[in-house]
């Protein structure tokens, strides 16, 4: 009972402070995720006010948020356009892929930290954070633009990739041989295979299942049928997120948009205590000795990702403001870099990769919205030039 009580004192703290924060953020103009980490780091280990018991309540609020974000990204769009979209960008995810990883597993050869603290550090410069992308475009309203389609296809790649990926880094960090770990690599893929094949062919099924005159009843089955398709792909290797997405595709029309309307809220929330979770985990004196060397790895990304989207916007014929606007969006880095780092660290890939991963985390996670905020006015003043 005394736990519980100092669960939710915590908790209920959190939260309060970030409706202030919130409310700052909104008076100042700036997004308010840079405050959201920033208040992570304060009641994380080594913070001013370090968590006693709500650290692991907080931990699970945080995957509903990654959850819930991507979600209610998928409901803005349908599968067939997935599939237009993945399609016409493919090219443009090697070039992500070749682009982005290179970095960080050319940095950690450099440092003489081996082949496979390299593959790690490949998959932290690569993959952007999702969660923190879908934000940024709900927040500053360019979910509508025309480049926006050509974002979520290349996120969507990142994580299929991401499919085959973690499944490779965990056989090389066991030391697993090469036969294990293709029947590792297999499973992830047919897992995926059967998640999409689903979500493009059943998605008419799977609307008249969830379809309900009464909100509450609809709220219950689409968030229910997420966490339970999120868990599974969890479960066979692949991103709980990618799970997520492909309900939300799976969902169209009126009952997507009725969704949409009731999760948001639910959204935001779960969302903020993500953003707080993440900063929770790192630990503030690990950042000073790793800031110049994140700061490097984090300015070469930011102009890797800058140029992957420009580039895929200019295939798809968007204008020269929009293909600006899909590189920053794919500039913040968050839940899978440092899930990579964690399982590289856990099993001793090398000990100053976990601090230099968080760190450069941190400072794109902080300086992706904040660059997507200032960027704003600018592209608004060149469009209206042109």
């Amino acid at each position: 009972m005394h736990n519980t009580a100092i669960l939710f004192l915590e908790f209920g703290a959190v939260v309060l402070g970030l409706g202030i924060l919130g409310a700052l953020a909104l008076r100042v103009g700036i997004s308010p995720i840079p405050l959201y980490l920033l208040a992570g780091l304060a009641f994380g280990t080594g913070g001013i006010l370090p968590l006693a018991t709500s650290e692991e309540f907080t931990a699970t609020g945080a995957e509903l948020g990654v959850i819930l974000l991507l979600l209610t990204l998928g409901l803005e769009y349908n599968a067939d356009e997935l599939v237009t979209s993945l399609k016409g960008n493919a090219r443009a995810g090697l070039v992500d892929l070749v682009l982005n990883a290179a970095p960080g597993a050319i940095l950690a050869l450099l440092l003489g930290w081996g082949p496979v603290a390299a593959v790690a550090m490949a998959g932290v410069t690569y993959a952007t954070s999702s969660g923190i992308t879908a934000k940024v475009l709900s927040d500053l309203g360019w979910i509508g633009n025309r480049e926006t389609p050509v974002v979520l296809s290349l996120l969507v790649f990142e994580d299929l990739t991401m499919a085959i990926y973690l499944p490779v880094l965990t056989a090389m960090l066991a030391g697993l041989s090469l036969v294990a770990g293709a029947v590792t690599v297999a499973i992830a893929l047919a897992a995926v295979s059967v998640v999409l094949l689903v979500a493009l062919r059943f998605g008419r099924y799977i609307e008249a299942f969830v379809a309900s005159p009464n909100s509450e009843v609809l709220v219950l089955k689409v968030v229910g049928l997420a966490l339970l398709v999120a868990g599974l792909a969890q479960q066979l290797q692949v991103s709980a997120a990618v799970g997520a997405f492909l309900v939300g595709i799976a969902l169209s029309g009126e009952l997507a948009e009725d969704a949409q309307a009731l999760l948001a809220p639910l959204r935001d929330l779960f969302a903020a205590v993500f953003f707080v979770f993440f900063g929770l985990q790192t630990d503030p004196t690990k950042i000073l000795p790793s800031a110049a060397l994140a700061a490097g790895l984090a300015l070469v990304t930011m102009i890797t990702k800058l140029m992957t989207g420009i580039y895929a916007a200019r295939r798809a014929g968007i204008a020269r403001a929009g293909r600006v606007r899909a590189g920053i969006a794919l500039i913040p880095r968050g839940e899978f870099n440092i899930v990579i780092a964690g399982l590289a660290v856990a099993a001793g890939a090398h000990p100053d990769l976990g601090a230099l991963a968080a760190t450069y985390v941190l400072i794109l996670a902080a300086f992706g919205p904040l660059a997507a905020r200032l960027v704003q006015p600018l592209l608004v003043r060149v469009a209206s030039r042109a």
